[in-house]
Order: C-alpha cells, then structure tokens, then sequence
C-alpha cells in the first residue's frame, strides 16, 4: 500500500489527504452536533416545565379548587387547556399523598403519582428524568402553597424523552444535510486545489520533486557560469554562486530589482528589458561579461528571463595581448617586404655598376630603421610595451600618421600587469590613430571646399610614457578634429564609437584595465579642426595615471648612463 502511494502524483496524494481531513471533520461537526443538540433540548425541555409548573402552582383557580368537594372538575379541563398551550405532554396536579386530580388520560385521574415528591412537600422545586405512565420524561415538581405558606397540594409538569428525542432526530436530520453539503464543497474545493497543484507540479510525485529539487540545487552551486532569474517586473528572484561572484551580488540580492543592485547601467537595463539577447558584452568594474537572456513564456504569458553570464575578462586581455603580437608580426610582415624592395634596389644599382649609390641607399635605409628601434627602444625598456609600440609605429605609418614617442620618456620595467597594460596603451593609440585619420580626411574636406589648396593637416599620434613618483604616466595625444565637451563622460561607456557603429569596446576595456589597476584615466579636449587645437596640434589627450607598487632600494640592476638621455 505504501508502495503504491509512493507513486501518485502529490496532486493526488493532497486530494485523498483533504478529503479525508474534510469527511472526518464533518463527521465530527455533524456527532457533536448531536450531542450538544440533545443536551440543550433537554435543558430547555427542564426550563420549560418548570416554569409551566410554578405557573400553574401559583394559579388561583389551582388553590380554591382544593377546598371542593371534587377538585379534578375544575382543575382537570384548566390542567389540560394550559398543557396544549404550552405544548408539554402532561400537567398532574396531586394531593400532598400522590393523588392524581389531572391526567392527560382520564382513567389515570385518581391513581398514584410515578415519580418522586420528597424534595416539593419540603418546599423545594426540583426537575428530574422518571418513567411514569407515558413513558420516561423529563419533569418538573413544585409545591402548591396557601396564604400561610402551607404546602396543599403539588403540580408536576413534564415532557417525555421521546418527543425529546424526535426533535433532536429533526433537527439532527438538518445537521446531516448541512454536513453532507459541506462535505461536497470540501470535497470540490479540494479537487480545484488538486487539479492547479497537478497543474503546478506538471503530475510530479514527491520523490520526483525532491529529486528535482536536488539536482536543482547542485546544478546551481556546479556550474561555474552565471545564472539570473528575473521576473516580469525586473525582480531578482534567483542567483547562483558563479552569478554572485561574476557580479559581486549582496547577500540580500534576491527579491530586489534590478536596477537597485549597483550593476553597470547596460546590464541592468538588459536584465530588467524582459527581451531575448544573445551574447552582448557588458563591462562590470573589473570583468568583461558575455550575457545572453531568454524569455521564459508559459502560452503567450512571460514568466520572466533567465539570464545565463560568461566570463570573458581573462580571453578579452588575451585577445587584446594576440592583437597586438599580430600588429607586431604585420609590422615586421610589412618591414620585411619593404627590406626585399630595398635590397633588390641595392641589388639593381650594382649591375648597374652604380656601387657608391648602392651603399648610400642601403646605409640611409639601415640609419632610418636603426633610428626608430632605437628611439622606441631606448625611451621604453619595458619589453611588452617596446614591443607593441614598434608595431603601432608600423601600422600607424602604413595609415599615414606619424607616431612620436615624446623626447622625455623614460620607463624601465614596471611590476604591472602586463596584458593590462597592453590593453590600455594599445587601445588608446588605436584610438589616436583612428582620430588622427579622421582629422586628416576632415581637413582635407575643409580645403576642398574652401579652396584653400594647402593640403590636409599633418596626422600625429604623441606617446608619452614615463615614471615618476611612484606613478605610471600613459599619454596619448592625437591631431585630430578633438571630443565635444558633452561626450567625455561618455567616451568609456561600452559602445561608445565616434564613428556610430555602437561597438566601441576599446576605451571601454582601456578604463577597466586602468581602475583594476588602482588607477584612472583623465581626458583633455581641443578645438574642432586644426585652429583651435592645444598647443601640441592635440584634438584629444588621454592621461592615464597608475600607481607603482614600491621598488626595493636596490634591485642588483647595472644602468647604462648612456642610455638614460632619449633622443627622437
């Protein structure tokens, strides 16, 4: 038996329980019922006839028939009148020794009284349960006085068990029909509650839910990704652990909107949408996040969305790190293509028998490349951050922007994050480089159209690097048309993009680096065009400022003077 229901559903399982918590309660309800109704129809039965009785006792007509010759000719017809009005079974009214003078049966007139008068010729009214001649009744007994407080006679009024009994059986009767009502509510409602939680609980077992309920929980605290549950109104209502450390949720998390959790402005507006995404990046204060979000729909109703986070922090500083080593490869691509041409040129010019040319070609050639490794070089000996300006060199002189690193640079290695760093000075020369073609291919609009004829402005991209005061100073400068004052708050927003694409992510990664780094990034507008430009023909200057963790006094490392003056 047990067995079997095991394998109900727990719908079925609350439906038998309720039907039986119902059917026993009614039954109870209806035996109760019973009981408290004989008990009070017996005590209104005694009330009853007693008073029936002192009123009677207390009748004048009842004390002057007394003194005839044959009372029961006044008392019978006045005992009988008064019993139909009060609806008892009998009133006998006796002498002091039990002589009936009044009978509901004639014959019986005469006869002894059944039942006990001790307590009503001392005085006392009393009421008790006797089986007379009409059978067992409940009866009152109370002495008839004189004017002398003599007691005369005695009146007995009373009504048998049996008409007792058939009201209560009446009345009962209705008690069972109203139970049996209730009962059949009892029973429908507990199948409406049924049939939702068969509904709710998809026909599920508890064995079956407990064990959902377990896999659930594993999956939850399992999984390394991030999981959100968020509700039609933008509620949370769940978070796994992986979702609780990707963002930094409070331990109060769950219940809260959204919007209230301090998330990012992007991902709360993506969490709180109630819209299907597909992996979007979002940038918290030290992660980069890949988010997806699916509507959860039961019919045509949203339940919600589950929200499921990646963490990409770690492949976004690798990918950012790839592209600058590609940078650098394309850079040496290029410098090796070039180096062919040259040394094919070198080659022509000595069949040609012109050999002094060929080696002044050659020695400028090698003079110029000697010249900018060793001003990057020189200037920068942090190997990651020498090695990715070599490349932007060569990427920005293949756009055709001349990239200057300032005369006053000077870094040694610093003990920072290196992809971290790489993500910040690669993203923001990007960034200039991008401003200063756009500056260019604008003035060169402005000419055209002024008829100036002078030509586009010169396209510069300035680097300063240096280290001082236990600070890391990045600046970057571009000659490029500059940022609108009402959009520098803007610039490190995810999908900020002067070209309105909506997909900058560069500047946005550069900040998350600079703040992972205990440190922040500041940014200086110009003018519009070459005119109104900062003194060093700027458009827009970033200034990145990073604190260095403190250097032993003395690291062991032998310093070349000469190489501590940079020259461009």
């Amino acid at each position: 038996m047990t067995a079997r229901l095991g394998r109900w559903s727990l719908a079925r399982q609350v439906l038998v329980l309720q039907i039986l918590v119902v059917g026993i309660t009614v039954a109870g309800a209806t035996l109760l019922g019973f009981l408290r109704t004989r008990e009070l129809l017996g005590d209104e039965a005694a009330r009853t006839t007693r008073a029936v009785a002192i009123s009677v006792a207390d009748a004048p007509t009842v004390l002057d028939a007394l003194d005839d010759p044959d009372p029961s000719a006044v008392l019978q017809p006045y005992a009988e009148r008064v019993r139909a009005e009060a609806g008892l079974d009998f009133i006998t009214i006796m002498n002091r020794d039990g002589r009936r003078y009044t009978h509901p049966n004639p014959r019986q007139i005469g006869g002894r009284f059944l039942g006990t008068t001790a307590p009503a010729l001392a005085g006392r009214t009393f009421t008790e349960t006797y089986t007379g001649t009409l059978g067992p009744s409940v009866r009152a007994v109370t002495p008839v006085r004189d004017a002398t407080g003599r007691v005369r006679a005695l009146v007995s009024a009373g009504i048998t068990v049996a008409k007792i009994s058939a009201e209560v059986r009446e009345q009962i009767g209705s008690a069972v029909i109203t139970g049996l009502l209730g009962l059949a509510a009892g029973i429908a409602g507990a199948y409406l509650v049924g049939a939702r939680l068969r509904r709710q609980t998809h026909g599920l077992g508890p064995a079956e839910l407990s064990r959902m309920y377990e896999y659930h929980n594993a999956i939850l605290h399992a999984v390394r990704e991030g999981l959100l549950l968020v509700d039609r109104d933008g509620r949370l209502t769940l978070a796994n652990d992986g979702a609780r450390e990707l963002l930094g949720l409070p331990g109060d998390a769950e219940g809260r909107h959204v919007g209230d959790l301090g998330l990012s402005p992007s991902l709360a507006a993506m969490l709180g949408s109630g819209e299907s995404r597909s992996d979007e990046i979002h940038l918290t204060g030290e992660r980069v996040l890949v988010a997806s979000a699916a509507v959860v729909r039961s019919g045509t109703r949203s339940l919600g969305t589950v929200v499921t986070l990646r963490d990409h922090t770690e492949l976004q500083a690798l990918t950012g790190q790839l592209d600058a080593e590609r940078g650098f490869a394309e850079s040496l691509r290029s410098a090796a293509h070039e180096a062919a041409n040259r040394l094919h040129t070198v080659v022509a010019l000595v069949e040609l028998g012109r050999a002094d040319q060929a080696v002044e070609f050659a020695t400028a050639e090698l003079r110029a490349a000697q010249r900018l490794t060793d001003r990057v070089v020189g200037a920068v000996r942090e190997p990651v951050l020498a090695a990715l300006l070599l490349g932007k060199s060569a990427a920005a002189a293949e756009r055709g922007v001349d990239l200057v690193i300032s005369p006053d640079s000077e870094l040694d290695d610093v003990a920072l994050d290196a992809r971290d760093l790489v993500t910040i000075v690669g993203n923001l020369i990007d960034n200039a480089i991008d401003a200063a073609v756009q500056g260019t291919v604008q003035g060169t609009g402005q000419d055209t159209v002024h008829g100036a004829g002078q030509g586009a402005p010169p396209a510069r991209v300035r680097v300063r690097l240096r280290a001082e005061d236990g600070t890391f100073l990045i600046r970057v400068a571009d000659s490029g048309p500059g940022l609108d004052p009402g959009v520098v708050r803007d610039v490190f927003r995810r999908g900020w993009s002067t070209k309105g694409d909506g997909r900058g992510l560069g500047l946005a990664m550069a900040g998350q680096a600079a703040r992972r780094l205990g440190g922040g990034i500041e940014v200086g507008t110009g003018g519009q065009g070459t005119g109104g430009q900062g003194p060093d023909g700027q458009g827009a200057v970033f200034t990145v400022r990073l604190p260095l963790p403190p250097r032993p006094a003395h690291d062991g490392v032998t310093r070349d003077p000469a190489r501590e003056e940079v020259r461009p």
